[in-house]
């Protein structure tokens, strides 16, 4: 089950891969292997590695920043794009996929970690603090799912959420909506990049809305926004976001599982990265990682 699918992003890529594996694509675009002056501080080594990811933001800018990382070092990588996660860890166990950058666990990918752990080395964590969530701007005075049902009408009987088929989407419904008896709004879903534009649109008119969203996300750096209170936890504990790779993977590239099982984001790092990509660069993502990375040095990320 996916946690949600989030905005659109394009790699540049080194090598081309096989779409041997349903529900993915490659997207190759030409452009530089790393930022300019950048020192990552990895050690140089050879060889091709192939990072899978989902279009969830916090994997678009991680896995970009780890291709820039890698390039820089004398690799070549592949970046691959999956629309579902099933394949993605079938993909992982097989040993067609090196990397996975967002595994959540202990609950959004539990199912699959059952299924496939056994065949997979957990590298790291880089993030602590991941969350679903519902959210609505600092200005409205609203603080708990518990007062949702109550405001109804100053958010005109409606939830604003993304796809259907995610996961957050899923804990809304099955979740805070029942237990919080929230009967006088509607989860509407649509996509994630709808919701954001209605929420962009609402803050600048300084309109209430609430919204279904997920921490780490850099919409909470550029929006003063406030996570709604969850008292009976309908969304879900925090969780961690790992670094998941094939079985052999350590052994093959010790130095990179060693570098990459140090890496590691704040919230506000994420978040600033985040919001260089999507609302600076309007989505570019290797200008956006690019830019950031100028100031603010790898070195910073890995211990």
């Amino acid at each position: 089950m996916e946690r949600r699918s989030i905005m659109k992003g394009a790699f540049a890529t080194g090598a081309t891969a096989s779409l041997a594996l349903a529900g993915c694509s490659v997207e190759e675009e030409p452009g530089d292997a790393a930022a300019e002056g950048v020192d990552f501080g990895l050690p140089e080594g050879e060889g091709e590695i192939v990072i899978a990811y989902i279009n969830w933001d916090e994997a678009v800018v991680a896995t970009e920043l780890w291709r820039q990382a890698l390039e820089a070092s004398g690799y070549t990588v592949t970046t691959q794009e999956f629309t579902e996660v099933g394949p993605l860890f079938e993909g992982l166990s097989s040993g067609d996929l090196d990397v996975f950058l967002d595994g959540w666990l202990p609950i959004t990918h539990q199912t699959y970690m059952e299924t496939y752990g056994d065949q997979l080395e957990q590298l790291g964590t880089w993030n602590e603090n991941a969350a679903l969530t519902v959210a609505v701007p600092t200005y409205v005075d609203v603080n708990s799912l518990t007062e949702l049902n109550a405001n109804a009408d100053l958010f005109g009987g409606r939830i604003v959420g993304i796809e259907a088929s995610a996961g957050l989407t899923e804990a809304v419904q099955e979740g805070a909506i029942p237990t919080y008896g929230i009967t006088d709004l509607t989860l509407e879903t649509s996509s994630t990049t709808a919701m954001l534009t209605e929420l962009d649109s609402a803050i600048a008119a300084e309109e209430p809305i609430v919204v279904t969203l997920w921490q780490p996300h850099w919409a909470y750096a550029k929006y003063d926004l406030k996570n709604l209170e969850d008292p009976e936890t309908t969304l879900g504990e925090a969780e961690t976001i790992n670094v998941l790779a094939r079985t052999g993977f350590t052994e093959e590239f010790g130095d990179v599982a060693d570098a990459l099982g140090t890496f590691a984001m704040s919230d506000d790092q994420l978040a600033s990265l985040e919001n260089a990509v999507f609302s600076e660069h309007e989505g570019d993502v290797q200008a956006g990682v690019t830019a950031w990375l100028k100031d603010n040095p790898f070195s910073d990320l890995v211990a």
